[in-house]
């Protein structure tokens, strides 16, 4: 059934600021960390003393070209820093240094939805952090910690283009998976290193003018942007339903209720007074610059996932958990460089390892158990020396615990490995037939079914050694005779 909120559709846009894993800060040589002692990375530079002067940060451009190629940018060739000058307490200086009318990238785009959509970028642009204001550790002052105040940053602003807010969770969701293959940004929300403000307008369908837009601020998760963007959705058709007028304001999100409300009024444009950095020259990138990075690129989530699909023969669900994240996808290649079989890799990826990390709270970094070990665990499957089973409820716990003794030899130790002797598995079907006459006979009348009773009855008096293969085929050819 429809409502007037299927009249209208929302106009939605994303700016992203990525802090990145450089050493340095910015400008300066204070070292960049995060959780660092209040105050300790500063220095005259980033407290702003008269008298200092900044310097570029070589890395900084580099991982801002990286993300430029990945997000098919243009990359412009002469790039200038201004002055954006405001007063926050945080920012010592009373000016950011940022990129204004050259972005060292333009145009571009990120692929959502496996390909379907591509949401277009307005640009990629450099500029520094400020640091950070705290209101709740002290009951009558706010702090002020400076450490983050000069750390580089990359500011991804997409065009209007997302319509739901479902688009914007696939949107961040891709964003953060590049920025941590490329390695230039941990893609923590949580921490703050990747920070996201969302635009937001709505307007009846079928109109071409946008509406008022709304910026919203201070959410920590891709999630929470998902629900700023629905709440705030639904506010603004309310509004309009009844009358009344968005607006041009900035808000905050309340992550308790999922509301959003009013920070401060944006009625009147704020006079940052842009003017041209005078203390860096610019920065002229060069082809021989842009090529050299090129070379370093890594494969990316949809090389990787169309190579796991067109080559390995995963299907597009295995093959999008798997490149979902990069250590996982790092793993996955490690092990099929050792096993032909990477359907089984899949699975015992997908499977037990993750199903262990995830009981533990661990990452596939933490995981004691090396690529090589699981492609011997593949193989002695294969071989039909363990079976699947056996390899999973006991050889892989016990190579848990001690993943430095041969695997051959843990398995041997154990008594799992499995029983292939044909003489041996027949004595273990006669005396599972002699024990069920009954059922041998409903068998021989048409009742096929029986087979599974047998069988669950041949690994039972086995403990679960028979290789199934094999019995199965000796249960059905006695059976039949």
């Amino acid at each position: 059934m429809s409502t007037i909120y299927d009249e209208y559709e929302a106009v939605i846009g994303l700016e992203v600021h990525a802090q990145l894993l450089t050493k340095s800060k910015a400008f300066s040589n204070d070292e960049n960390s995060y959780g660092n002692q209040p105050n300790s990375n500063i220095s005259p530079i980033t407290l702003g003393h008269p008298g200092t002067l900044p310097r570029i940060n070589q890395s900084q451009i580099d991982f801002a070209i990286k993300l430029g190629l990945a997000c098919h940018c243009d990359l412009t060739e002469v790039n200038r820093f201004s002055r954006k000058n405001y007063f926050y307490a945080d920012l010592p200086k009373g000016y950011q240094i940022t990129q204004f009318d050259t972005p060292i990238c333009t145009n571009g785009f990120v692929e959502i939805e496996n390909g379907a959509k591509k949401i277009g970028l307005t640009r990629i642009h450099m500029e520094e952090d400020s640091g950070k204001s705290m209101h709740d550790q002290d009951p009558f002052n706010s702090l002020v910690d400076l450490n983050r105040a000069g750390v580089p940053l990359l500011e991804i602003v997409t065009e209007p283009e997302l319509r739901t807010s479902d688009d914007a969770y696939h949107y961040l969701t891709e964003v953060r998976k590049l920025v941590r293959y490329l390695d230039i940004c941990d893609g923590n929300m949580e921490e703050g290193s990747l920070r996201c403000d969302a635009n937001i307008s709505v307007r009846k369908k079928g109109v071409q003018q946008f509406g008022q837009k709304v910026e919203v601020k201070n959410m920590n998760s891709i999630r929470n942007v998902q629900r700023a963007i629905e709440f705030e959705i639904t506010r603004q058709i309310d509004v309009l339903e009844q009358n009344g007028i968005i607006d041009h304001e900035t808000r905050t999100f309340n992550a308790g209720d999922g509301s959003t409300t009013s920070m401060r009024s944006k009625e009147d444009a704020n006079d940052y007074r842009f003017f041209p950095e005078p203390d860096l020259l610019p920065y002229v990138l060069t082809k021989k610059e842009i090529d050299a990075i090129r070379l370093t690129m890594p494969q990316l989530p949809k090389e990787l996932k169309e190579k796991f699909t067109t080559k390995l023969g995963l299907s597009d669900y295995d093959a999008a958990i798997i490149t979902d994240s990069k250590s996982i996808a790092l793993y996955f290649e490690e092990l099929i460089s050792q096993t032909g079989n990477y359907k089984s890799a899949a699975n015992w990826l997908m499977g037990d390892i993750k199903s262990y990390l995830n009981t533990n709270g661990l990452h596939i970094s933490e995981f004691p158990v090396s690529a090589t070990k699981i492609a011997e665990l593949i193989k002695l499957v294969d071989s039909g020396k363990v079976s699947h089973s056996m390899a999973s409820q006991k050889l892989f716990p016990l190579l848990i615990k001690d993943s430095t003794k041969a695997l051959l030899t843990i398995a041997e130790e154990n008594n799992l490995i499995q029983e292939s002797d044909e003489d041996a598995v027949n004595d273990l079907i006669d005396k599972v037939l002699s024990k069920f006459p009954k059922k041998v006979t409903e068998y021989k009348n048409g009742k096929k079914g029986l087979i599974g009773l047998f069988m669950g009855e041949v690994m039972k008096l086995s403990k679960g050694k028979a290789d199934p293969k094999i019995a199965n085929q000796l249960l059905r050819k006695k059976l039949e005779n």
